[in-house]
């Protein structure tokens, strides 16, 4: 288990051996009693790794114990283990081996609950990232408080933040793992939705890896030229609309674009296309 900062599971349970059960520290607990953790941050579980874990339960039985607390006197709420609790209920076991820790408040049973998913199932990063905005938001949490509680650096706590605000399609498909964390950190260069979209697209359409991704990216030179390079066509424009007499805009890509000129009636687009053949 990765060295946890804090007050980690790792601190408060011990491995699930003789040692534990002369401790009297787990116990053997009615399945029915225990209520889900209604801060889980993991939102989506990996079907292979459920059948996997579900298969090794059956034939193992669980050799690590759920983490619960006490909430009234025939009640439990999951600190951590809901993969194993939802394992065990899909194969009908009506007990299960379960740690009852004290928890002082909801943010720190926020933080075991992360902690738990991150070291020893790993979170998709947008999981992740959720998992710290409630630790900031719900329980003013700093980043370098957040980062001291789950051994990683501020930075990277920064970092995984800033994807909530990817435009809800891309954060779906980085949760679906049809893009990776690298992609996203790509994208996060652009400030508009419609540009990151555009982008997110040509990735999934041409399968680009991170790689390739960067290397696109970077030869748009600036996450500002799509929407500015139009610019540098005013006076294009303005040539255009004087000889033709009528109104149209350059319109400029990455490494195309396009004229839209704009006519009243069909008189008026003999007459343009009259100029354009002239010349």
């Amino acid at each position: 288990m990765a060295k946890a900062l804090g007050k980690g599971l790792g601190a408060l349970i011990k491995t699930y051996n003789s040692d534990v059960k002369k401790t009297s520290e787990n116990y053997n607990l009615d399945i029915t009693k225990i209520v889900p953790n209604s801060n889980q941050p993991r939102q989506e579980f990996n079907k292979k790794s459920m059948i996997d874990l579900i298969e090794s339960i059956n034939e193992k039985g669980i050799l690590q114990p759920l983490a619960v607390r006490k909430i009234s006197d025939d009640s439990y709420e999951l600190i951590a283990g809901e993969r194993r609790l939802r394992a065990a209920q899909s194969i009908g076991l009506k007990t299960v081996p379960a740690f009852i820790i004290k928890v002082e408040n909801e943010s720190e049973m926020m933080e075991l609950a992360l902690i738990e998913n991150i070291q020893r199932d790993n979170l998709n990063s947008i999981e992740e990232a959720e998992g710290y905005a409630i630790l900031s938001g719900k329980f003013n949490f700093t980043q370098n408080e957040i980062a001291k509680k789950v051994s990683k650096s501020r930075s990277e706590i920064a970092n995984k933040l800033r994807l909530l605000k990817l435009p809800p399609l891309i954060q779906q498909s980085l949760r679906n793992n049809e893009i990776n964390y690298g992609h996203a950190r790509a994208l996060l260069g652009f400030r508009e939705s419609t540009i990151m979209l555009k982008i997110f697209k040509k990735i999934i359409s041409k399968k680009l890896n991170v790689r390739q991704t960067e290397l696109f990216i970077k030869s748009i030179k600036s996450p500002t030229k799509i929407i500015s390079s139009q610019k540098k066509y005013t006076k294009l424009e303005k040539e255009l609309t004087n000889y033709l007499n009528t109104n149209l805009t350059i319109k400029k890509f990455t490494n195309t674009g396009q004229i839209v000129i704009k006519f009243a009636n069909e008189a008026e687009l003999k007459r343009i296309i009259s100029l354009m053949i002239k010349n």
